[in-house]
């Protein structure tokens, strides 16, 4: 009876032992898979967001303006230009334009591709008389 107990015991002891490898190897496993996932993330560029994008990159445009049409529009205290709605470019006066350019000249460097895009979703074409200064601030 004693042998019939050690040989119970000794397959016992080979379960904990399997048992305990099999704990350490899928902890080696998981180990491994969470550096790789570490590595993937670091290796992960996002592109420009709305906010950096200055207008040179086409696309990064695309995807801003196509995100600025389902939000709503952004505002640059700028409402009474409103009126010009529709307004082909060259069919602005010179005071007008000034209208145009006082909002121009308030806004920060980092609001000018915005609020261009909020003039583009609004149907408010840029006169012709500053597009050279608006293209000029959207390069930096």
């Amino acid at each position: 009876m004693s042998s019939c107990l050690m040989v119970i015991v000794l397959a016992a002891w080979s379960i904990y032992a399997l048992l305990a490898a099999a704990l350490v190897i899928l902890g080696i496993v998981a180990a491994v898979a969470s550096m790789m996932s570490k590595d993937d993330a670091a290796g992960i560029t996002t592109g420009p967001s709305c906010d950096t994008c200055d207008g040179s990159n086409e696309k990064c445009e695309q995807v801003c303006m196509m995100e600025a049409a389902v939000n709503p529009i952004e505002y640059f205290e700028d409402e009474e230009l409103d009126a010009f709605a529709g307004r082909r470019s060259d069919a602005y006066s010179d005071e007008e334009a000034e209208m145009f350019e006082e909002v121009l000249t308030t806004l920060k460097p980092e609001e000018v591709a915005p609020w261009n895009r909020s003039l583009t979703l609004r149907g408010i074409n840029m006169p012709d008389q500053l597009k050279d200064e608006l293209l000029m601030l959207l390069e930096g």
